[in-house]
C-alpha cells in the first residue's frame, strides 16, 4: 500500500473552560524534527503558568505559524506538522485548511448557531460603543459564544460601520428635496437606547492594548532586559487589576506569642513526622479559612451586574521566585486541617521553585494569602488577584513591648494587611473579617492540635 504525505494543523486547544488565548512561551522542536503523538511540542503561558502541548499524531514537524511570545487565540493554528496516510485515506489537505478559522479571519460565531454570550458586552466595548455611538447589535461577535470584543468593535468602526449592519444609511442632504426635513443620524442611537443591553458577566477576555514604546540604542550606564512571556503576562494582570478594581487598604495587628510558642513545640516532632517544616503560614491559612466561612463575601467575584459568591474557598497562594511570582491555589482549604495544609504549601513551594506547576494548580481560586514577612517586610499594599475580591498578606513577626493590663510586655506581634475590592467589600465587612482573622491566630494556644 502506498502512502501519501499530508501538512496536518495544529491548533492552539482550550486547556481551560475560560481560556480564549494562550502565549506561545517555547518551541521545543523546529521544522524538520521527528514528533511522537503525545510529545511536547511547545509550552504556552496562561494566567502565569507554562503549560506544554503535546502532539496529537505522529509525523515530522513542519511550519511555525506563531512565533515565541506570540498569543495565539483558542483554534488558532500554530503549526503544520508532516504525516503520512495510506492512499486512499481521506485526508485533509493544507488547501481545505481554509475552512479551519484562520489567524486573520475572524471567527463569526453569530453565525455558527451559538450565541449564547452574543448579549454580554465587557466594559472595553461598551465604552468604545458610547465614544462612537455604536449600535452593538449590528456588530458581529468573533468570541466565544458570539460575543463581542473589543477588536470587532475597531473593525466594525474602520469598516465605517458597515460590518453587515443594518444602519440606516445616511442621505445626502442635496438629495433630498427641499421640503423634506432631513433626519439627523440618531436613529442608530435611539434604537441603540430602546435595545435591552446586559451588563452581565466576566470581562476576563479583553487583552488590553499595549502602547508602543520607542527604545534607542543603549548606553554604558544601562541594559536591557527582554521581557519574557511571564513577566508580560503579569504585567498585563496587574495593570488589569489595578485599572479594573478599586482598591482598598486596611491593616491590623496582631499578637502571635502563642502562636510563636505552639509553634515552637510542635516544629521538630512534626518534621520527623511529615518530613517537612511546620510553618506559620499553615496556622495563618487555618485562621484565614475559618473567617472567611464567617464571612464568605470575602470569597467573591465581581461580576458586573451581580456579585458571584464561591462555595469552594479556594486558596491562592502567592509565591515568589527569582524573576517572577506565581499563585498556585490550594483547592478546598476549608476542608483541610492544619498539618494538611502545611503539606500543600510545601507541594507548591517545592513545584513553583523547580518549574513543576501544571495549569491545574494555577486554577480556580478564591482568595489570596501571601506570606511577605518571609521578606522581612512590616508593611505592605498587595494588588488584588484579579478577579478576586481580596488579598491578605502576612508580615514579619517582630517582638514589641505592648501594654498589657497597664503593664509593659514583651510580645510577638505581626501585622496584616488587606487589599479589597470597594466594588464588593467595604470598611465594616473587612473589619470584621480581620478581628475574626486576628481573634483565630490569638486563640491558638499550647494544646491547639494541627491533625
Amino acid at each position: 500500500m502506498s502512502s501519501n504525505k499530508t501538512m496536518t494543523d495544529v491548533v492552539m486547544p482550550q486547556l481551560a473552560e475560560s481560556l480564549v488565548s494562550a502565549t506561545i512561551g517555547k518551541w521545543l522542536k523546529k521544522p524538520g524534527d521527528r514528533v511522537e503523538q503525545y510529545e511536547p511540542i511547545c509550552e504556552v503561558i496562561t494566567d502565569k503558568v507554562n503549560a506544554e502541548i503535546p502532539s496529537t499524531l505522529d509525523g515530522i514537524m513542519g511550519e511555525l505559524l506563531a512565533e515565541e511570545g506570540q498569543t495565539v487565540e483558542v483554534g488558532g493554528i500554530i503549526c503544520r506538522i508532516e504525516t503520512e496516510s495510506a492512499a486512499g485515506e481521506t485526508v485533509e489537505q493544507p488547501s481545505n485548511v481554509s475552512s479551519a478559522p484562520a489567524a486573520s479571519t475572524p471567527v463569526n460565531n453569530s453565525t455558527s448557531g451559538d450565541s449564547s454570550q452574543r448579549s454580554r458586552y465587557s466594559p472595553a466595548v461598551q465604552t468604545l460603543a458610547a465614544e462612537h455611538n455604536i449600535d452593538l447589535t449590528q456588530v458581529k461577535g468573533s468570541g466565544m459564544g458570539g460575543r463581542i470584543t473589543r477588536k470587532d468593535v475597531l473593525a466594525y468602526l474602520e469598516q465605517g460601520g458597515s460590518q453587515g449592519s443594518a444602519r440606516t444609511p445616511v442621505t445626502p442632504a442635496a438629495a433630498q428635496p427641499a421640503s423634506a426635513p432631513v433626519q439627523p443620524p440618531v436613529t442608530t442611537v435611539a434604537n441603540a437606547a430602546m435595545q435591552p443591553v446586559r451588563h452581565s458577566g466576566l470581562h476576563l477576555t479583553e487583552t488590553p492594548k499595549i502602547p508602543t514604546i520607542e527604545v534607542e540604542g543603549g548606553g554604558q550606564s544601562e541594559y536591557f532586559i527582554d521581557v519574557t512571556p511571564v513577566r508580560n503576562t503579569i504585567a498585563t494582570r496587574m495593570r488589569q487589576s489595578v485599572s479594573e478594581i478599586p482598591h482598598g487598604w486596611m491593616m491590623i495587628e496582631v499578637d502571635v506569642t502563642n502562636l510563636v510558642q505552639l509553634r515552637n513545640k510542635l516544629k521538630d516532632e512534626f518534621y520527623k513526622k511529615e518530613g517537612i517544616n511546620l510553618t506559620y503560614l499553615a496556622f495563618l491559612l487555618k485562621a484565614v479559612v475559618n473567617a472567611i466561612k464567617d464571612y464568605p463575601i470575602m470569597n467573591s467575584v465581581w461580576a458586573v451586574d451581580k456579585i458571584i459568591v464561591k462555595r469552594d474557598i479556594n486558596i491562592s497562594l502567592a509565591v515568589g521566585t527569582e524573576d517572577s511570582v506565581l499563585t498556585p491555589v490550594i483547592k478546598k482549604a476549608d476542608q483541610k486541617n492544619i498539618a494538611g495544609l502545611a503539606r500543600e504549601v510545601d507541594e507548591l513551594a517545592r513545584k513553583t521553585r523547580e518549574g513543576k506547576l501544571k495549569l491545574d494548580d494555577m486554577q480556580g481560586g478564591t482568595f489570596t494569602v501571601n506570606n511577605t514577612g518571609s521578606f522581612g517586610s512590616i508593611l505592605s499594599q498587595p494588588i488584588i488577584n484579579y478577579p478576586q475580591a481580596a488579598i491578605l498578606t502576612f508580615e514579619s513577626i517582630v517582638k514589641k513591648p505592648v501594654v498589657i493590663n497597664d503593664m509593659l510586655a514583651i510580645r510577638s506581634m505581626a501585622n496584616m494587611c488587606l487589599s479589597l475590592d470597594h466594588r464588593i467589600l467595604d470598611g465594616v465587612i473587612c473589619g470584621r473579617f480581620m478581628q475574626r482573622v486576628k481573634d483565630n491566630l490569638e486563640s491558638y494556644s499550647l494544646d491547639t492540635t494541627v491533625y
